[in-house]
């Protein structure tokens, strides 16, 4: 894995067979990136900007509970990949915290707000705030002042 240069690495693991981290997928987080390596002849290196992360689930199996391990699922907004799994890794409980602890953190550093994420209507078209509530308003497609009718009828 290659380290850039100033970012530290909070968290890293394995994807675990049983308790064993004997795999060629690895995982890694520093302040602002979810990293993953997959594979040992082919390598694919996938990097995700915490910011743009939107909820975080851990899924536990029987037999990952019995064996120490769990899946922390990741959802994101990015076209590549929107739901990042992070298989079979040890302390999932903390490393699902810390994980939407940065997110929290990320995002108030860069002031970024809900509406970069659920602002965008069916084939990207923004949506504005155009009364400032908060919340983005339909748009007057037949002009005649109501929003909620759609098309001409």
């Amino acid at each position: 894995m290659i380290e850039l240069e100033n970012e530290e690495i909070l968290w890293k693991d394995r994807k675990h067979w049983m308790w064993f981290p004997f795999s060629f997928t690895r995982y890694s987080v520093t302040k602002e990136h979810l990293n993953l390596d997959v594979g040992f002849f082919k390598t694919t290196y996938d990097e995700t900007l915490l910011y743009r992360i939107v909820d975080v689930r851990l899924v536990r199996t029987f037999w990952q509970k019995l064996f120490g391990t769990g899946t922390v699922q990741v959802f994101s907004r990015v076209d590549t990949q929107k739901v990042i799994e992070l298989k079979n890794i040890k302390k999932p409980k903390q490393v699902k915290k810390l994980i939407s602890q940065l997110v929290e953190q990320v995002r108030n550093d860069k002031k970024v707000v809900g509406k970069e994420f659920y602002g965008m209507m069916g084939g990207g078209m923004p949506m504005q705030d155009l009364d400032g509530d908060g919340m983005p308003d339909m748009p007057d497609f037949d002009g005649d002042g109501d929003p909620d009718d759609g098309p001409m009828h």
